[in-house]
């Protein structure tokens, strides 16, 4: 793809400061005005899927679904604002599965350059534990990714 102007980014967003931060920073740093923006959105449902309460009560899992749906929708529209907002030709895809293998497949789908992501920054003890979808998506990407870690302000705690 070199010597191509336009570029096609594909931008993973989960609502969370650190993907905001990511796509504010590709915004500010590498965007030009000729690239195409696929912000992609994949709704982590493990919270539900992995509760006891999913096999016990089916009425409370409908109502947490709805709720989840409705968060969903939430940051969807977030989404929205922040791509209209900065002015920039592109779109939004809401992905389901797993978040890293359904990034990893849809950049190779829509055939884009570069995948932009942020990272929690999580150490590697709990990356080993419960994974990372940018460390997945670092180690099964086919094209160049680049994660941006949100500078620690001094605000949080350590735990």
């Amino acid at each position: 793809m070199a010597g191509r102007d336009d570029k096609k980014v594909l931008v993973a967003m989960d609502g969370s400061d650190h993907s905001v931060y990511a796509f504010d920073w590709y915004m500010d740093t590498v965007h030009k005005p000729d690239n195409e923006v696929i912000i992609v959105h994949c709704p982590d449902y493990s919270a539900l899927t992995h509760s006891p309460v999913m096999s016990s009560d089916p009425s409370l899992v409908a109502q947490l679904m709805k709720k989840e749906e409705q968060q969903i929708n939430i940051i969807i529209a977030k989404l929205k604002e922040k791509l209209t907002g900065s002015g920039i030709k592109g779109r939004i895809l809401r992905l389901s599965g797993d978040a890293g293998h359904a990034i990893v497949k849809t950049a190779l789908a829509e055939h884009v350059d570069v995948i932009v992501t942020g990272t929690r920054g999580q150490g590697k003890f709990r990356r080993t534990l419960l994974g990372s979808v940018s460390d997945y998506i670092l180690h099964h990407s086919h094209v160049p990714v680049l994660i941006c870690k949100k500078p620690h302000d001094g605000s949080e705690e350590k735990q």
